[in-house]
């Protein structure tokens, strides 16, 4: 079905030649982007911590889709370590043309709680080692002609708002707080990415339609109980099925849920600096959406690009 915009999720522009890292792509959204993404023809690396379910969900991608070229790659977003090894063996491949920042936490712990770095945990998986992962993987993006990087934002920043001054959560946690926070945190990422490498691009001389960019994508109220049963990835059961239809109205698969973040990466008509989201906010087609006054505040975004350079101990520098 063609939807706004003249986009059909089931019929994308071809991807074939193109490489495409997708963190979290074991289960969720993460899946399903990767899934669309591959049967365009797309080679998806799916970036995980967990070994036995990244194979689980590349053999269960490899059922679904003929053909389909796919790998993964040990990564916990959560561990600036691991972040840097993953990082090294990306750098070796020799393009990246889009990489969707997706790995987190949905269901924060109810009290605070540390990475192996020291850093909140909530923060450290949903923001900051994407921040890393993005900034050691720069020269591979940037030798990509048109590569596009993905932040996976959410609606929640609509209904919850944060200036960002505490990101470690110090002054008093609370779990919606910090899960709230750390979207916010990458949509303001996401924004100020693009704005910077929209700034190295004109300075190298480097056309928009050619320079690497930065967009925002969120998928509503997406939920697992009304998202296709994929055996390995994707198994709720009849109880979770009966108690999300009942929610039918304003929600939506998570199969449904990705399709902004494949238009944000695969939508020859898109351009940096937009966010995509379903038409409805909650579900729907995706389409282009206004993201909240704060996400795009710069002043926000140097503070917390400075904080976030700090906290990591990368020189994310363009």
């Amino acid at each position: 079905m063609t939807q706004p915009g003249g986009w059909n999720p089931s019929e994308l522009p071809a991807q074939r030649g193109k490489t495409i890292v997708v963190t979290g792509a074991n289960a969720g959204l993460g899946f399903w982007a990767s899934e669309q993404l591959a049967r365009a023809g797309a080679h998806v690396v799916l970036a995980c911590r967990d070994e036995g379910r990244a194979d689980a969900a590349l053999r269960a991608i490899r059922a679904r889709v003929s053909g389909a070229s796919v790998s993964t790659l040990a990564l916990d977003v959560a561990s600036l370590d691991s972040v840097a090894a993953a990082s090294a063996r990306l750098l070796e491949v020799e393009r990246i043309d889009g990489l969707v920042l997706n790995a987190g936490i949905v269901h924060p712990p109810r009290t605070r709680q540390f990475s192996a770095d020291g850093l909140e945990l909530v923060v450290a998986t949903n923001y900051l080692g994407h921040f890393a992962l993005t900034a050691q993987l720069l020269p591979a993006l940037q030798r990509t002609p048109g590569a596009r990087v993905v932040a996976l934002g959410s609606m929640i920043s609509r209904l919850m708002d944060s200036t960002l001054e505490d990101l470690q959560l110090a002054g008093g946690y609370n779990s919606w707080r910090a899960y709230a926070q750390s979207k916010i945190a990458m949509q303001v990422f996401g924004f100020e990415l693009d704005r910077r490498l929209g700034a190295a691009a004109r300075a190298a001389g480097i056309g928009d339609g050619a320079r690497a960019s930065a967009l925002v994508a969120h998928p509503g109220y997406s939920i697992g109980g009304r998202t296709p049963r994929v055996p390995g990835v994707n198994e709720p059961s009849a109880l979770k099925r009966f108690v999300d239809n009942l929610q039918a109205p304003i929600t939506q698969g998570k199969n449904r849920g990705a399709w902004p973040i494949v238009r944000a990466i695969a939508d020859p008509a898109a351009r940096g600096g937009q966010y995509w989201g379903p038409r409805f906010l909650n579900k729907g087609a995706p389409v282009l959406q206004a993201p909240s006054k704060t996400s795009t505040d710069r002043a926000i975004a140097e503070r917390v690009w400075r904080e976030s350079e700090q906290l990591t101990g990368v020189d994310f520098t363009l």
